[in-house]
């Protein structure tokens, strides 16, 4: 079994706000970077125990999060995706897992959730509301491959098992926020969901080992089906406001592939920053 692990920052235990903890210049990166790693690791050792042959760890966070020299020296590191969506996966994979995910914009009780970055209000595709999860999750259907295995905070774990039935998830911790947030604009909202409650790491990782392990068994044992949505295909995303420019929408089609249609706002996004306006 040859497993690619999807990871993010905002979704591990410990990472308790964006600024300090998911940028760069934060106080906190660098131990950051170490909490994620570590439970990368716990979730690299429960699936080699479960049965799973070949790991790739995708260090998908916007500035990078994984620190090389932490990382299980049994996994390859994937970093750039030249060619835009499904980010690099092919048939050759058997599945595709998540750690350190979030929950997608707009989730009540949810830690540090937004969708790509603080300014989308909602993406959804053929009218199914997703984030980043989803996104890849329904890459993957299209390439035949099943998602069995998340961890991140409680609401992604809702979210995770609301679209992909029967998935591994494992909580780390929850957020204690309560309402959507849909009426802020972008820098409000990027401010907003901080509150949560965490599990030790040490704990986290323990549980995220043994959900990986689960996860590869189960897998081998019932063959999961992966998710698919028909086509053809429309992703609608729905923009915060940000500074002076209003909310805005962009709609994309494509009659065969959710991966092209959702590479084509990347020139739509431009198109909205530069004019302000819907495309």
């Amino acid at each position: 079994m040859r497993v690619y692990i999807m990871t993010d920052l905002e979704g591990v235990a410990g990472v308790t706000n964006f600024v300090d903890w998911c940028t760069p210049a934060g106080r906190y990166y660098d131990t950051a970077k170490e909490l994620l790693t570590q439970e990368v690791n716990a979730a690299v050792d429960g699936f080699i125990a479960g049965g799973a042959t070949e790991i790739v760890v995708a260090d998908g966070h916007g500035a990078g999060a994984i620190n090389p020299l932490l990382l299980d020296p049994r996994v390859e590191l994937m970093r750039g995706w030249p060619t835009g969506w499904p980010l690099l996966l092919d048939e050759s994979y058997d599945a595709v897992a998540f750690v350190g995910q979030h929950a997608k914009a707009g989730t009540e009780y949810a830690h540090l959730s937004h969708t790509q970055d603080w300014i989308y209000l909602d993406l959804s595709i053929n009218g199914l509301s997703i984030g980043e999860f989803g996104q890849f999750v329904l890459c993957a259907g299209e390439l035949g491959i099943p998602a069995i295995f998340c961890s991140g905070d409680r609401a992604l774990t809702l979210e995770a098992q609301k679209l992909v039935p029967g998935i591994e998830a494992v909580a780390v911790k929850r957020g204690t926020t309560p309402g959507a947030g849909n009426e802020l604009d972008a820098d409000a909202y990027s401010r907003r969901n901080t509150s949560a409650i965490h599990l030790h790491p040490l704990k986290a990782r323990e549980a995220i080992r043994a959900g990986a392990e689960r996860a590869v068994r189960r897998a081998l044992a019932e063959r999961p089906s992966p998710i698919r949505l028909n086509p053809p295909y429309e992703q609608v995303i729905r923009f915060r406001a940000r500074g002076n420019r209003p909310r805005m929408i962009t709609r994309t089609t494509h009659p065969t592939s959710i991966a092209a249609v959702m590479n084509q706002p990347r020139e739509l996004r431009r198109l909205v920053d530069d004019a302000g306006q819907e495309a």
